[in-house]
């Protein structure tokens, strides 16, 4: 069985990730490198092993979350697609068994809030795991007079965490916001749609899906 750690080793898959970086740099956007991928695959795997699923779904959950970045070294735009079809070589070449490669290819194909929905377990966990991470450390651009609003909402985040209860099954995205930087409503004027796209995540999953703001339950 294909293990993440098979995945990491991959030199097609590595440099398909560092370059996909640089090339989103170089565009203005946040990092989605190793940080970035690394946390989204742990998250991932841990949302799984909370709800109790199977190993090889956590396994396949952690797979998709450091891969489903990886369509970003052809474009930003529908890099969810790219992203599938580039796994499925890199996967197929790796001998992983047909019924994993639908499974992981279907989850990076669905991440993105404009077209994405949580058609299996992975791609559930997949979404709430990229979704969760906010965070002043993503933002490059180091000139604030320069941000755009994407800057402006992940700089001032201060802290995230996307909690799982096991025995309520609820999924609770906590989140601390500097709102002299960004007031609460800039951040629902970006990003309300990934919120939707988490509910229907944690429903595909059983679970139910609260946000939380500065102490303040929103959803």
């Amino acid at each position: 069985m294909i293990t993440l750690e098979d995945i990491k080793k991959d030199p097609f898959i590595d440099t398909c990730i560092r370059k996909g970086n640089e090339y989103l740099g170089v565009m203005g956007f946040t990092e989605h490198g190793y940080r970035h991928i690394n946390l989204i695959s742990r998250i991932a795997r841990n949302i799984l092993e909370r709800l109790n699923y199977p190993q090889r779904d956590i396994e396949l959950a952690s797979i998709a979350g450091y891969m489903h970045d990886i369509g970003n070294v052809i474009s930003r735009y529908d890099h969810g697609q790219s992203g599938a079809t580039l796994a499925f070589h890199f996967l197929s070449k790796m001998g992983m068994p047909a019924e994993d490669i639908a499974t992981v290819i279907a989850a990076i194909g669905n991440h993105e809030e404009e077209y994405g929905q949580p058609v299996n377990s992975v791609a559930a966990a997949l979404i709430l795991a990229d979704k969760s991470d906010v965070h002043r450390s993503r933002v490059r651009n180091q000139d604030f007079a320069t941000f755009d609003i994407h800057d402006r909402v992940n700089y001032a985040v201060e802290h995230s965490y996307l909690r799982v209860d096991g025995e309520t099954r609820t999924i609770s995205m906590e989140l601390t916001i500097d709102i002299e930087i960004c007031p609460v409503m800039e951040y629902f004027e970006i990003f309300l749609s990934r919120m939707v796209l988490c509910r229907r995540a944690a429903d595909a999953l059983k679970s139910h899906f609260a946000l939380e703001i500065n102490g303040a339950k929103l959803i």
